[in-house]
């Protein structure tokens, strides 16, 4: 599986519509979809899935506007497939590298473990494929609950993963850690599996997918939501989760570099519910990194460190208070596809 800062071809949006739980807040939730849309465009291809057919046209005319008018070098492909929800993260194909090129896997999706609708999601990839959305890469059923939000891969082999997702009995009841492993290590060719057992935010859906929590940016290096606030209810498991991580190592016997990332003020909904505002759901793309900011004090500092840890890249903030409103973020809406 090939690291998430490798170059890439395109990135996969599934736009949010009507029937979704995105209908209440449809005029807040597609200007941050244009938002990643338009940034994507300017490093790299576009692959857009959308139920409405009328929207297909609309959102083909205005990108390709956009491609023409900001004298764009790459494309964009809006092709119509059912959706229950925009999680392409996790309803997304998974690429591998084999010995005879690029292939995408696309693993069974149960939305985190049957929470919610998810039979049109688990069909994405399929409808994509057969529109000629991917090109000739050639695609695997694969019937193993897999969420691509579950994992990150340094794209030599280490796996980092949680626990709490990979090994609840909603997804895969019948595979034990070794299992989990063993298949993973077939499909992705994983062979170091750095697992953690704590780390968690509230308000988050997927039984704490590892991209909310912590991110490689390197082969040597990982970044982590740490927070600081002894009084705060995320203190110590997030402190457990350092801990953990201040314990892994490379292949080769060394540590990680490990980078702190800011906590932003706490979020609530209308309701009161905390959301799960994190900057460790940030996307790599080629030449910039695409980091969701939440309009509170610790956005600068965000912005500040992710520049620390990608210098070479272009850090582009993108607002996005309006998603986690469904408990997700920017990294959650996107799935990359690596370049052959």
């Amino acid at each position: 599986m090939p690291a998430e800062w490798e170059t890439q071809k395109a990135v996969m949006l599934t736009w949010p519509h009507a029937g979704t739980d995105w209908r209440d807040i449809l005029g807040e939730v597609e200007p941050v979809f244009l938002d990643i849309a338009k940034a994507v465009l300017q490093f790299e291809n576009l692959v857009v899935s959308c139920e409405d057919a009328n929207k297909v046209n609309a959102l083909s005319a205005l990108f390709e506007t956009y491609i023409q008018d900001n004298n764009l070098p790459h494309s964009v492909r809006v092709l119509q497939a059912p959706a229950d929800d925009t999680w392409a993260r996790d309803h997304g194909p998974i690429s591998v590298r084999t010995p005879t090129g690029l292939s995408l896997l696309d693993f069974a999706f149960n939305a985190w473990g049957g929470k919610f609708a998810y039979e049109k999601d688990n069909r994405i990839n399929g409808k994509l494929a057969e529109a000629g959305a991917f090109g000739d890469l050639p695609m695997r059923a694969i019937d193993l609950v897999l969420e691509g939000g579950s994992i990150e891969s340094d794209g030599q082999g280490t796996l980092l993963t949680t626990s709490e997702c990979l090994l609840t009995p909603t997804r895969n009841p019948e595979l034990d850690r070794t299992a989990i492993e063993a298949a993973l290590s077939e499909l992705l060719g994983a062979r170091h599996f750095l697992w953690l057992n704590h780390g968690y935010l509230a308000g988050d859906d997927t039984d704490s997918h590892i991209d909310t929590l912590a991110r490689l940016c390197a082969a040597d290096t990982i970044c982590y939501v740490a927070c600081p606030d002894e009084t705060d209810e995320h203190y110590h498991a997030l402190k457990a989760m350092e801990e953990e991580l201040r314990n892994f190592h490379q292949p080769d016997g060394q540590p990680y570099k490990l980078t702190p990332l800011p906590w932003p003020d706490a979020i609530h909904d209308d309701d009161g519910e905390r959301l799960p505002a994190t900057y460790a759901n940030f996307l790599i793309i080629n030449g910039a990194v695409l980091l969701p900011v939440y309009g509170v004090a610790q956005d600068g500092e965000a912005i500040e460190t992710l520049a620390s840890l990608f210098p070479d890249r272009k850090i582009v903030p993108i607002q996005c208070r309006p998603l986690i409103k469904q408990h997700g973020s920017l990294h959650c809406v996107t799935m990359q596809i690596p370049a052959e």
